[in-house]
Formats: C-alpha cells, sequence, structure tokens
C-alpha cells in the first residue's frame, strides 16, 4: 500500500480495553519525563538569582537532555494514543520557553554583563518576542529548518558568560536577534535537517563537549574550548546562511 493512501490510525478511546495498563503507564511516564524539564528549569532559575551560573548551566543542561530524548520515548510509547489526555507538544513549549528564555533572561540580568535599566529593558524585549516565536505556527520549515532565531537564549547567554564581549556587542547581539525572530530567515535544526546530517551531527558533539568542558571550568573556559564553541557556532550560522541562499 503506498504510504500517503494509508487510512488516517484509529483514535482508541483512553478506557479502551485495548489499551494495557503497562501501555497506559507508559504514556504517562513519558510525559512526566518531559515535566521534569520543567523541575530541571526551576532548580536553574533558582541558580541564576544566587548568581550561581555554573550552577544554572548544569541544570540548563539537564533540561536540554531531556528535550532532546523525550521525542522518541513518546514515539515508541505511542503517547498520543496511550496518554492523549495530555498534549506533549504544549507541554514541550512550556518547558522550552522556562528553560530557553526565562532562565536565561534572568541570568543575563543578575550577571551585571549589561547595566541595570538595559537589562531589563532587554529582558522585556526578549520575553516579548519569544512568546510570539513560540505561538508561530510558522516555526517550522518543511525541511525541518527553523524559521527565524528559535529563541534560543540558553545558548546566546552561554556565550556571554564564556566569552565576555563588551555590553554594546551584547545588547546589540540580542535586539538583532529578536528582530530575526520575525523574518524569514531559515536557522538549522541540529538534529533533523537532512542536508549535511553526518557533519550536523559532528559538530553538534562538539558544541556539547565543549559547552560542557566550559560549564565544568566554572565558565572560565581555556582557549581551546573556546575555539571548539566558535567554530561549531560559524558552522551553524554558515549553514543556515547557505540554506537562505538557496531558498
Amino acid at each position: 500500500m503506498i504510504l500517503g493512501s494509508m487510512p488516517p490510525r484509529k483514535k482508541i478511546p483512553i478506557d479502551s480495553p485495548e489499551i494495557s495498563l503497562t501501555r497506559r503507564m507508559a504514556g504517562l511516564c513519558v510525559h512526566a519525563l518531559t515535566a521534569a524539564g520543567a523541575a530541571a528549569g526551576l532548580m536553574a532559575l533558582v541558580a541564576a538569582f544566587e548568581q550561581q551560573f555554573s550552577a544554572m548551566f548544569f541544570w540548563l543542561g539537564a533540561a536540554l537532555l531531556i528535550d532532546g530524548i523525550d521525542g522518541t520515548f513518546a514515539r515508541l510509547a505511542e503517547v498520543k494514543e496511550t496518554a492523549p489526555e495530555y498534549e506533549g507538544a504544549v507541554l514541550d513549549l512550556i518547558v522550552d520557553y522556562l528553560t530557553y528564555v526565562i532562565v536565561p533572561v534572568i541570568a543575563i540580568w543578575r550577571s551585571g554583563f549589561l547595566g541595570g535599566e538595559l537589562s531589563l529593558g532587554l529582558g522585556l524585549l526578549i520575553i516579548v518576542c519569544s512568546s510570539f516565536y513560540f505561538a508561530d505556527r510558522r516555526m517550522k520549515m518543511d525541511d525541518h529548518f527553523f524559521r527565524g532565531f528559535p529563541a534560543l537564549w540558553n545558548v546566546v547567554a552561554l556565550y556571554f558568560f564564556v566569552f565576555h564581549w563588551p555590553e554594546w556587542l551584547n545588547a546589540g547581539l540580542i535586539i538583532v536577534l529578536c528582530i530575526l525572530m520575525f523574518l524569514p530567515v531559515p536557522f538549522v535544526h541540529p538534529v533533523r535537517v537532512k542536508f549535511l546530517r553526518p557533519l550536523t551531527l559532528a559538530v553538534t558533539l562538539l558544541w556539547l563537549v565543549c559547552a560542557t568542558l566550559a560549564v565544568t571550568q566554572g565558565l572560565k573556559a581555556d582557549m581551546l574550548v573556546k575555539v571548539g564553541l566558535g567554530v561549531s557556532a560559524l558552522y551553524f550560522i554558515g549553514l543556515s546562511v547557505w540554506r537562505f541562499r538557496h531558498r
């Protein structure tokens, strides 16, 4: 049978005898795993307020790990059938907004990288623009590139802490990225984009290793780690520029 002509999957009621207790519990456990990202986000938020920024990035890393694996478990557990009363995509967005937006904004404010009033103003800009982005139905392109800057403020904050750029550069970068959230500019998804996927996955692994080393070094990264973070950033930017020029 041709895939495109397959009939839609039958929706099974929650209390259907076709769903075993084991499958039901598996689906709920996957949703609980996703929700655990919010708990990691809260721990990161507390650490940010207390200016324990290495601990904050540790908890953000834990949330990022959960975000990276819960989708696979959701498909294996068939959560749309086994736990359909909870919308996994909405739950995921709630957790992501906390860990990708709220916590980094607090960290940038508490870090002192920007002046008090400037930090607050730019934080409000990030919060509002990111709210629109998370609600944008056009967030993903057909080839799995993001449409506009995907509100990865946790990554931006990490670069602020590692590289210690001047205030004007930090502020300018925030403004530019907020504008890019509303423009049809592609940003590569590090896992789902098929073009150059093996190389992209390798660069993603490089970034993860360097980011982990930066956190373990108390955000006082050595030159090799900085080079790794810089090279990986240039690769992702370059691939996104290539996609923009060949749209």
